[in-house]
């Protein structure tokens, strides 16, 4: 069973804990902090544990040449690329709005940080977690520093190796025990054939001492149901009112009657799981009185009679006696009383 630690304040992962759903607002706010208090609302409202949003300090996360690159895309929200990110960027302020709407709501609240600087800003308002973005998972002196601050770590693993995986675990294990690994394929919105879900069994026999979970961006929400039957402590899906909105993310993610089906699907699957052990269980007792076979003789056989498996047979039986999986156990037995054919065979006429 895979370690667990406590990701929120009250609310663990891994082990038996109940996996932790991440509804990711991200950027689908479309820059409107109304929208975005919408969105909040709305995931805890279907039951999410937790809302994340995507902070980037934008001259510390790209290079002035990428920000005043042209951007027409029909997703674009500026003439440029910088333009089109600043028009989707909350400020520090909002971003404290935002937590504090968060907090009366209810749910649990994060962000990706997306470089550095919005990480020391995460760090500031204290949020619960750190969330590393797939772009930034191979970032190793990114990693090494946010490790250091302390609080837990979700890590997402899209467009890595498992080698690369490797050098995460070591850089962040040194500083930090509390993290997880996502099992993540970056494509928006992601064909089924690439989501490769065995990969969360090969990562949980890689680092069998951290919990490990699922960020989709596929359609629907049966992958997602499936990675948490696979073990899956953590699902992570992007969120919005409304795919048919302008931005690239919306194709990939729930709206909120599929959030609220995903979560119920989680929660059944997680009691369908049940225990490990193997055994007959109250539940079964009336169908096993009406169907569960005994052993019986096939024929008349006198008392003091040592068996063979040819007096021996199996049937439906009333009353119930030795279990079919018992009888070889019988040959060469005495029977203490008489039996007529077809009567039940118990312990109590065996002469062990």
């Amino acid at each position: 069973m895979s370690a667990e630690f406590e990701l929120c304040p009250g609310r663990r992962i891994g082990g038996s804990n109940p996996c932790f759903i991440i509804a990711e607002i991200g950027q689908n706010h479309q820059g409107d902090i109304e929208i975005a208090k919408k969105m909040i609302r709305m995931a805890k409202d279907c039951g999410a544990d937790c809302v994340k949003f995507q902070k980037s300090e934008l001259e510390h996360r790209f290079t002035k040449r990428a920000l005043e690159r042209a951007y027409n895309s029909p997703h674009s929200w500026g003439r440029t690329y910088g333009a089109h990110k600043r028009h989707l960027e909350f400020s520090h302020e909002q971003y404290r709005e935002l937590q504090q709407f968060a907090g009366e709501v209810g749910v649990f609240f994060t962000a990706s940080g997306m470089d550095e600087m919005a990480v020391e800003f995460l760090h500031e308002i204290n949020v619960p977690f750190f969330k590393v973005a797939s772009a930034d998972t191979n970032n190793l002196p990114y990693l090494e520093k946010t490790a250091k601050k302390g609080r837990p770590m979700v890590i997402s693993s899209g467009m890595q190796s498992m080698e690369t995986m490797r050098y995460v675990y070591q850089t962040v294990k040194k500083h930090n025990p509390n993290f997880t690994f996502l099992q993540c394929t970056s494509a928006y919105p992601l064909s089924t054939e690439h989501v490769n879900l065995r990969v969360i069994t090969e990562l949980q026999k890689e680092f069998p001492d951290i919990p490990i979970g699922y960020s989709g961006h596929e359609g629907g929400i049966s992958i997602s149901v499936a990675a948490v039957a696979l073990g899956a402590k953590v699902v992570e899906r992007h969120v919005t009112l409304d795919k048919s909105w302008k931005g690239s993310d919306h194709a990939a993610s729930l709206e909120p009657a599929e959030l609220a089906a995903l979560v119920q699907e989680i929660r059944t699957v997680e009691l369908a799981q049940g225990s490990p052990v193997k055994q007959m269980l109250p539940c079964e007792a009336s169908c096993y009185s009406k169907l569960g076979k005994s052993v019986i003789a096939k024929k008349a056989v006198q008392k003091g009679t040592e068996l063979t498996l040819d007096m021996l047979g199996v049937k439906v039986a009333e009353p119930q006696g030795i279990p079919p999986e018992n009888i070889f156990k019988l040959v060469g037995k005495k029977i203490t009383v008489d039996l007529q054919e077809e009567d039940t065979i118990t312990n109590d006429m065996i002469k062990y």
